[in-house]
């Protein structure tokens, strides 16, 4: 493809340069803020050469490329813009700059719990292993193995304000460990365990309390385990603290008084006013929650289910990992918000599958397939964003499924024993209601696909008039009309689709063969430019004379070997002769290494060309593998 017209194509289309805050790239998608998103023409965008998606997400325009397309399109972009090009890092903080002070809020909650949901994700699955073994095997529960790892499922929730409190300070600026103090001073042994509260007073027994603030009022000496705004306020608090006093207290005693007062000042406020007042407001907003769940008929749950897919869109969908957690802070977890949301994920992935299989354009069809399986495993954005917001129909279609499969979550009282997982690794910590929970997805599933496969239709579109333009008549004489590609190494020569990886064998990157070699010398299959080295040396890419492009691919899966074993003799954009030696690598190290060293080697460029004959008789260095005839 035209890397520089396509990046020209998306810089008219956003507005142009002076319409852009901040660019970044990451593997897949440029990543934009835009100053005025009215100026954004996204279904023009959408059809430029190799764009496979384009949408908005927590303040960014985001275009699809894909891998190993999108960094020579982001050169070509910033060039045409005459911007300096950023970090995603300076992308998201330009983004977030954008935002009310509501949406900044949700997205900081959203970016201190990132970080953390893997320790949460592993607590959650072993609590839900262990709830499934001893549902199956009671007598497993008496084990000493079973106590073991059952300590270990709840590490992360007993110690989640320490979690919190190193994430917020990175989010803050303040020091970790400081932070981590602060968190574990909120759950000290000293304090009553937050979840024996109820039992005591069940028993008659008095809860110890303090007075504080010269007998102003009392406080009760309990811990905050499963707490989430209580944490997060404390360690603002103390970041904001520390760094004054950075600023403030001499270089030669900022070591010992920064520390001191940021832990003594915070920690004092955290146990008289922070945490009591805070707790008390995030039980309002989780008994909120459950009220709204509890509503008679299954209210509560068609109206979370149908609405959930909103809230990702806008970007509010962080602040639930703070109603989870709540809700498994219980001295029995009971997530009932977590059924409801996998019904609401079910419902996006389904109305997304509806439209890969119903569109007849590859284009939307390899977007919508693998989204809709990512959905399925609980990650929604591809879907939401790359189909069904897209063409809306599927995503009302994905929110009618959630509202159905959400009112037999809310009626059926299924409930997680965890957080952080939804759709299919969700049975592992719903072990109590495994027919329950399929029965959620199944509507949701079924529900979705129905009303997308209906509503969805194939947009009609008109192609573009193009003023022909004069086109320069070239002779026989100038055109090359046929192209040979020759043996680039020695070796047995197999059909393409002996190669044993997918990828090469489908013909989904192009036509050509593949050489199994006996020495590690290669040498260039056709006259003409070096036009891509990978930097890990594996891959070459040349393009002939003719035009045609030549992916040679040494191995597979040797991109993990991160360029060991390998020695290109060229750089980019040097001219080579057809049987110039261009590489070596060592190709019994990298069997020893446990990696196949049949090499595909690859017209990717098939559509230029009338006919390609490729042959498997030639084993030697210099010996025809492959004829392209022009168009």
């Amino acid at each position: 493809m035209d890397y520089r017209n396509s990046a020209k194509e998306v810089l008219e289309y956003i507005g142009g340069s002076s319409n852009i805050v901040s660019a970044a790239h990451c593997a897949t998608r440029l990543r934009l803020v835009i100053a005025d998103n009215k100026l954004v023409d996204k279904a023009r965008i959408e059809n430029v050469d190799g764009v496979k998606g384009c949408f908005e997400a927590s303040g960014q325009l985001q275009v699809i490329f894909g891998t190993g397309i999108v960094n020579h399109v982001y050169d070509e972009f910033i060039d045409l813009a005459g911007i300096q090009g950023g970090s995603k890092e300076d992308v998201k903080a330009a983004a977030a700059s954008k935002q009310n002070i509501f949406f900044r809020a949700i997205k900081t909650l959203g970016d201190i719990f990132v970080p953390i949901i893997p320790a949460i994700v592993a607590s959650g699955l072993l609590n839900g292993l262990l709830g499934g073994l001893s549902n199956a095997y009671p007598a497993i529960a008496e084990t000493s193995a079973y106590e073991i790892i059952n300590l270990f499922a709840g590490a992360a929730l007993s110690m989640l304000p320490i979690l919190i409190a190193i994430s917020a300070a990175k989010k803050f600026g303040g020091n970790e460990f400081l932070a981590a103090v602060i968190g574990f001073i909120m759950i000290h042994p000293s304090l009553i365990n937050a979840w024996n509260v109820a039992s005591m007073v069940e028993a008659g027994e008095k809860v110890p309390s303090w007075s504080v603030w010269f007998g102003a009022y009392s406080v009760d000496q309990v811990g905050y385990q499963g707490h989430v705004i209580p944490v997060i306020i404390a360690v603002f608090l103390m970041s904001w603290l520390e760094k004054k006093l950075h600023k403030i207290v001499p270089a030669m005693l900022d070591l010992f008084v920064t520390p001191l007062v940021s832990v003594l000042v915070t920690g004092y406020l955290t146990l008289t006013i922070i945490g009591p007042v805070f707790s008390v407001v995030e039980k309002w907003v989780v008994n909120g929650a459950q009220s709204l769940i509890g509503l008679p008929f299954g209210i509560g749950g068609i109206l979370i289910g149908g609405l959930y897919a909103l809230t990702v869109v806008a970007g509010l969908h962080h602040m639930y990992n703070m109603i989870e957690a709540e809700m498994c802070s219980l001295a029995v977890p009971m997530n009932t918000w977590m059924p409801i949301a996998t019904a609401a994920n079910v419902g996006q992935g389904a109305a997304a599958l509806a439209v890969g299989v119903k569109t007849k354009n590859a284009k939307i069809k390899s977007m919508a397939m693998p989204a809709s399986l990512s959905a399925f495993l609980g990650i929604t954005e591809p879907a939401i964003f790359g189909v069904n917001i897209r063409f809306m129909k599927p995503f009302i279609a994905g929110c009618i499924g959630g509202a159905a499969g959400g009112f037999v979550a809310a009626i059926s009282g299924v409930y997680a024993s965890a957080y952080g997982i939804t759709g299919l690794f969700g049975y592992l910590i719903t072990t109590k209601f495994v027919l329950a929970y399929t029965l959620v997805m199944v509507v949701s599933f079924v529900v979705s696909f129905v009303v997308s496969w209906i509503l969805y239709k194939d947009e009609e579109t008109e192609e573009p008039k193009v003023e022909e333009e004069p086109v320069e008549t070239k002779t026989a004489e100038t055109v090359k009309k046929e192209e040979t590609v020759i043996n680039p190494m020695n070796g047995e020569v197999k059909p393409l689709n002996q190669v044993p990886d997918d990828t090469f064998s489908s013909g989904v990157l192009g036509v050509g063969v593949a050489v199994e070699p006996v020495d590690g010398n290669l040498f260039a299959p056709v006259s003409g430019t070096i036009s891509t080295i990978f930097p890990t040396k594996h891959a070459i890419g040349i393009t002939s004379e003719t035009g045609a492009e030549i992916l040679i691919h040494m191995g597979l899966n040797t991109v993990e070997l991160d360029g060991k074993y390998f020695d290109c003799k060229v750089a980019e954009g040097d001219k080579v002769k057809a049987g110039d030696l261009i590489s070596t690598w060592e190709i019994d190290e990298v069997r020893r290494a446990g990696y196949e060293t049949i090499t595909p080697i690859i017209v990717t460029n098939p559509d230029d060309f009338i006919n390609i004959a490729t042959s498997t008789q030639g084993s030697k260095i210099g010996e025809t593998i492959i004829n392209l005839a022009r168009l």
